[in-house]
């Protein structure tokens, strides 16, 4: 979380990704979908469907869209059989970059991804070329202002791996993606819920990006987000303030 300023970081993010809200259903509807189909229609004992399910809801998507999402991925309804890919490349700078897919025609997603990297600037990698770099994981984070004793105590006895709080006053907590619900659960019941949280992939280091460099870096992310196929982007790249 060192840098130029994450929390600017965060709220830049999250606010271009709730922006895209048409997007964002599809998105949530696909993940709802394959989560059901491989899991179960149970949210109560198929933790990837309940967090897709938890972001739906908090994403304001009626609960009928929500349902009709779940059976038809349980064998309910017809629809669409999606298969994941991930796809790992370089940004500008060399920065890392990670793209999750949900895609029902493979040779359509790759042309796709591999089409935005070179045209903006990036280089499409090969399998386990970045994702080194990154740990897969539950990341809960918290505002500044946050009470940081009470975020302590209570993740830690829900069983997280680490509680830091960087030099803004972001906290961040970090759990194995199994306990991710469970924390997540004990937070909330404590009266503390996160700006940010999620299952997420977390660079272990950052590649400061300014100026040109992070407006070229953030119009290949940006590329990358608007494919159809395309679930979630995750990179190490880290924005100056002033260029977002």
């Amino acid at each position: 979380m060192a840098g130029h300023s994450a929390w600017a970081n965060i709220q830049h993010r999250k606010g271009r990704q709730d922006a895209k809200r048409g997007k964002l259903f599809s998105r949530l509807i696909k993940e709802i979908t394959v989560a059901a189909k491989m899991g179960g229609a149970d949210p109560g004992g198929n933790p990837r469907l309940r967090l897709a399910v938890d972001k739906a809801y908090d994403a304001n998507m009626p609960k009928d869209t929500v349902q009709r999402a779940i059976q038809r991925g349980a064998g309910g309804l017809d629809g669409a059989n999606y298969e994941e890919i991930r796809y790992e490349g370089y940004g500008i700078g060399g920065a890392a970059v990670i793209v999750d897919c949900l895609t029902d025609n493979r040779v359509r997603t790759v042309a796709d991804v591999r089409h935005a990297f070179s045209k903006n600037g990036g280089n499409l990698g090969t399998d386990n070329s970045v994702a080194f770099q990154f740990r897969h994981c539950g990341q809960l984070l918290f505002a500044p202002g946050t009470p940081e004793d009470k975020v302590m105590e209570v993740a830690v006895d829900a069983g997280a791996d680490d509680v830091v709080t960087n030099a803004e006053g972001v906290i961040e907590v970090t759990c194995e993606p199994s306990g991710f619900a469970a924390l997540k659960d004990a937070l909330s019941k404590a009266g503390l819920k996160a700006d940010v949280a999620g299952i997420t992939m977390r660079p272990l280091n950052e590649t400061p990006l300014a100026g040109d460099d992070a407006a070229r870096m953030q119009k290949l992310l940006d590329a990358l987000e608007n494919l159809d196929d395309v679930q979630q982007v995750y990179t190490n790249a880290e924005f100056d303030e002033t260029a977002t």
